[in-house]
């Protein structure tokens, strides 16, 4: 026992055999055996952290692209008013608004549904009236202008600004006629017709999010007005700093303002779509951890066949003095040392991967001609990618731990060799 407790000879020991020799064919099976358990885990890993990422990316990219056209909050006015309602009317909330240390801009506007007509195509989109220069303190919508601008919609003007998918769909382009039909109708002699009010498109935007490139279209808010009339509430658009504070900001505004206020945020605006997002990506987690947990596993027949075939080793060892627990331990880090190694190589692999997601699937696209994102089905064109490293700590550390707890058997059954036994036929 004096030799073994000067020397810690368990990691000495573990470390050959995690090398494993190819003196025979049986070490070399061995050694092949290991190194594929080890790349096993390592796939695992990067697999799980890649796919996170991307599932993190696209998140956050749908998320930025609709508050790029949404807004954090916003406020509306439920009083009932005869006639277009009068924006000097929200001033007063919007300066009791405005004290929030969180708000960061607002803007008045006006939304309604309405028809869009360019001959015989018809569009149903939504109509959003807005006062050009607040609008840019709540939205990123006039940096993404793609022909002419925001600071065209002025009262009186009748202008419309299109997204850049709708205006192909009504096959328009700046500087051609439009109908507006307002679903709310005008009596007249002849009966109830609907409003109907020619605009002339004179920009183009482009958000990268599909749903509000086909389907908005911004006009100024007097134009909006006289269009809609009372059959459509005017509100306030509010920014605020931090946009995951939206739902306790949106409460507290709710708090502060008068009883004929309706307050709602972005998130429950989209409320089905992030939480069916959200338990996508838990379920894929789940998924994708049974994978590595399989490849940890094969952990438990690399380290049996090795137990089996050193058993004369253990054999001397249990004679010069080692205990049941020091041959534990050698197969204990044997397969923690195939674990950890590869969990290391998963992760270097994975975050490489997750940060040049885009640029590999775009060259994949270009050498295959293909496009694995349509814009009208995935609603982004580019594949995204958001690595959280809390993400990548939590796959390893589950690799880790799945890799040491398939060593638990194979150790123990080295333990319990027989000396006599083992050494019986050597």
């Amino acid at each position: 026992m004096g030799f073994f407790s000067t020397e810690r000879f368990e990691w000495r020991i573990g470390l050959r055999y995690t090398r494993a020799g190819k003196r025979s064919m049986r070490n070399g099976f061995i050694s092949f055996s290991s190194m594929s358990s080890m790349l096993g885990i390592g796939l695992g890993v990067a697999a799980l952290i890649i796919v996170m990422s991307v599932m993190n990316g696209f998140q956050k990219e749908v998320r930025d692209r609709m508050l790029s056209v949404l807004a954090h909050i916003e406020v509306f006015d439920g009083r009932a008013s005869e006639g277009a309602p009068d924006p000097a009317a929200l001033q007063p909330w919007a300066e009791q608004i405005g004290k929030h240390p969180q708000v960061r801009g607002i803007a008045p506007f006006v939304e309604a549904q309405a028809m869009l007509m360019n001959g015989e195509t018809l569009r149903g989109v939504l109509v959003r009236g807005i006062v050009p220069q607040q609008e840019a303190k709540v939205s990123e919508i006039h940096k993404q202008m793609r022909q002419g601008g925001l600071d065209l919609l002025k009262d009186g003007s009748f202008h419309v600004v299109l997204g850049r998918e709708l205006a192909r769909i009504l096959r328009v382009e700046v500087g051609d006629k439009i109908t507006i039909i307002a679903p709310q109708g005008q009596v007249t002699p002849a009966g109830v017709s609907p409003r109907l009010k020619q605009f002339t498109v004179m920009g183009l935007f482009d958000s990268g999010h599909y749903e509000f490139d086909s389907t908005f279209a911004y006009i100024a808010l007097g134009d909006a007005q006289k269009l809609f009339r009372d059959a459509s509430p005017l509100g306030l658009r509010v920014k605020i700093a931090d946009m995951q504070q939206a739902p306790e900001v949106s409460k507290e505004l709710a708090q502060s303002l008068p009883a004929a206020s309706y307050v709602r945020d972005w998130t429950s605006q989209n409320r089905s779509w992030f939480a069916a997002v959200k338990t996508e990506k838990r379920m894929m987690f789940i998924i994708l951890s049974i994978i590595v947990a399989v490849a940890a596993f094969n952990l438990v027949s690399t380290l049996v066949m090795t137990v089996t075939d050193k058993q004369a080793d253990i054999a001397i060892l249990r004679t010069l003095g080692a205990s049941p627990a020091s041959i534990m331990q050698i197969f204990i880090i044997q397969g923690s040392l195939i674990g950890l190694l590869g969990a290391a190589g998963g992760v270097i692999f994975g975050v490489l991967v997750a940060l040049n997601v885009g640029s590999i699937v775009s060259f994949i696209e270009g050498l295959a001609g293909v496009q694995f994102l349509p814009k009208d089905i995935y609603l982004i064109s580019s594949m995204p990618s958001d690595l959280h490293w809390e993400d990548v700590i939590y796959t390893a550390a589950i690799a880790i731990a799945l890799s040491f707890a398939a060593t638990i058997y194979p150790s123990l059954r080295a333990a319990r060799v027989r000396p006599a036994e083992a050494l019986r036929y050597e």
